[in-house]
């Protein structure tokens, strides 16, 4: 069954939350190396909290979208309002996934241009291919949820 989707799905949420955990303990240089920007950087190397209660947060937010992923695939226990999230969790995977290949070459904004166009393009992509695995698999297994 195309459940299998929402393993895979919850298996990218959790790498993705990995490495957002990696970039915190690899300080200034990570930051900059998976393109969060030079603010990002430069607050890390001044030893401010910021950016890593940033990218932590984050990656808890991504370790719950992998919880509920798997929850969806069977392979964790039900999670409360399981469908809903999903559907959110899909919705922002795309949304970000097809902003982030847009707004690059659209907007000059601070947020936008203070990562380079390489990250926004690499990270789009990632986040398509995610949301694509739940898009598949929640459709999949609607039924059953």
């Amino acid at each position: 069954m195309n459940m299998d989707y929402l393993f895979f799905a919850g298996c990218f949420s959790f790498l993705a939350a990995a490495l957002h955990i990696g970039v915190i303990l690899g300080g200034p240089r990570w930051y900059r190396l998976f393109g969060a920007g030079e603010a990002m950087a430069r607050m890390a190397e001044r030893g401010s909290p910021k950016p890593a209660i940033i990218t932590f947060c984050i990656a808890v937010v991504l370790v719950v979208w992998g919880v509920y992923a798997w929850s969806g695939a069977g392979i964790l226990p039900g999670m409360p309002l399981l469908k809903l999230a999903l559907v959110g969790i899909t919705t922002v995977y795309l949304a970000r996934g097809l902003g982030g290949l847009i707004a690059p070459f659209i907007s000059d904004h601070p947020h936008i241009v203070q990562n380079s166009t390489g990250f926004w393009l690499w990270s789009s992509a990632v986040c398509l291919v995610i949301g694509v695995c739940h898009l598949i698999g929640t459709v999949s297994a609607w039924s059953i949820l």
